[in-house]
């Protein structure tokens, strides 16, 4: 396997800048997922990568070495389509066996290569099918099979699971994982459900319109998010944002929240001076909200009408609202609470994230 290097990549279409300075680094075995809405450019990047599109500046590098100048079959990437692409009038055996059948590789090798690859993917029973004889599932198998066979320094998956039903998503997802665990393999990932990004990624890349947004493990993306793009694009429900003012108080300053007769702590993951007078966003992921109890909680409250429930089976999701303003909250199913009532809720401060109200950056 190798480690990877992104160095100050552009790519422009005449006026057109699709990627902008985007500066990554991974270390030999990682998984990094390349996350983000439709058109950011994170199909375009893996395709630079693989050498498959020309960048317009900087550089990228295996294992320290340039490899801008290096044809894609000279750079030792094996890549997935979202499209599987498999000859349909060769077997599994001959899909999976192909590339090494051109590098003329002897034919025992390359027969012991295939079955190895085809045990791990548990496919063998299928390996004298054809594609056209396969389920969605199985023919994704396949496509991963033909990359793992090739014994690559890095591997690129271009959205692999976004033709297959929602359960099957699930399943493959787990089998990638499972696969990059055993064989400790450098994995590129491109993906715009952050479900996967977040369930798959040893570290993510957050991308809009061409901009890398935030670099980091899942855990940092989630809890704190570098702008309000990562906090609402990452996490479903979204995370709530909260305009506020900022305040003094006795002991030091506090957040007014506007339409709301309330001011909270200043959250103590905000290490930035803010000034009173300050407008900024409160972030609250839904799970940082609680059904208060009857008594005086320990955490802030606030009373908000409960506007609807959504059931999801582990969890329910619940909008409220303050005055027009509508906040989620993700609490265990069988929480005690109904449509049209008003209940007190406390809020989770601890790991809560401040915005600046101009610009979206957290402080």
């Amino acid at each position: 396997m190798a480690n990877l290097g992104i160095n100050h990549v552009t790519k422009s279409f005449g006026s057109l800048a699709v990627l902008k300075d985007i500066k990554i680094s991974i270390e030999d075995g990682e998984f990094l997922v390349l996350v983000g809405p439709s058109g950011c450019g994170k199909s375009t990047l893996l395709s630079i990568i693989a050498g498959l599109e020309e960048h317009t500046s900087g550089t990228i590098t295996i294992d320290g070495r340039p490899v801008d100048d290096l044809e894609p079959k000279e750079r030792d990437i094996a890549m997935v389509f979202q499209s599987y692409a498999l000859y349909p009038a060769m077997t599994v055996e001959q899909n999976i066996g192909f590339s090494l059948e051109m590098s003329k590789m002897p034919k025992a090798e390359r027969v012991e290569r295939v079955s190895k690859v085809a045990d791990l993917l548990q496919i063998s029973h299928l390996l004298k099918r054809r594609p056209g004889q396969l389920s969605g599932g199985q023919r994704q198998r396949v496509a991963m099979g033909r990359a793992l066979v090739r014994e690559p320094k890095i591997f690129l998956f271009d959205e692999p699971l976004s033709n297959l039903d929602a359960k099957l998503r699930v399943e493959m997802r787990t089998e990638i994982k499972r696969l990059h665990q055993r064989l400790g393999a450098t994995i590129v990932y491109v993906t715009h459900d952050q479900i996967e990004a977040m369930t798959m990624a040893t570290r993510i890349a957050v991308m809009k319109d061409g901009v890398l947004q935030q670099f980091g493990t899942p855990e940092d993306i989630y809890d704190r998010p570098a702008n309000v793009f990562v906090a609402t694009f990452m996490g479903s429900p979204p995370m709530n944002l909260l305009p506020a003012t900022v305040v003094d108080g006795a002991s030091g300053p506090r957040l007014s929240l506007k339409g709301a007769d309330v001011t909270l702590p200043l959250p103590s993951s905000v290490t930035a001076r803010l000034e009173p007078g300050s407008d900024v966003l409160l972030g609250l992921r839904p799970e940082w909200l609680s059904l208060a109890a009857e008594e005086v909680s320990a955490n802030p409250m606030l009373t908000l009408h409960v506007d609807v429930i959504e059931p999801t089976g582990p969890d329910v999701f619940v909008a409220l609202r303050a005055g027009e303003r509508e906040i989620m909250a993700r609490l265990p199913t069988g929480t005690p609470i109904r449509s049209g009532e008003k209940r007190a809720f406390a809020l989770d401060l601890s790991k809560a994230v401040v915005f600046d109200a101009g610009t979206g950056i957290a402080h």
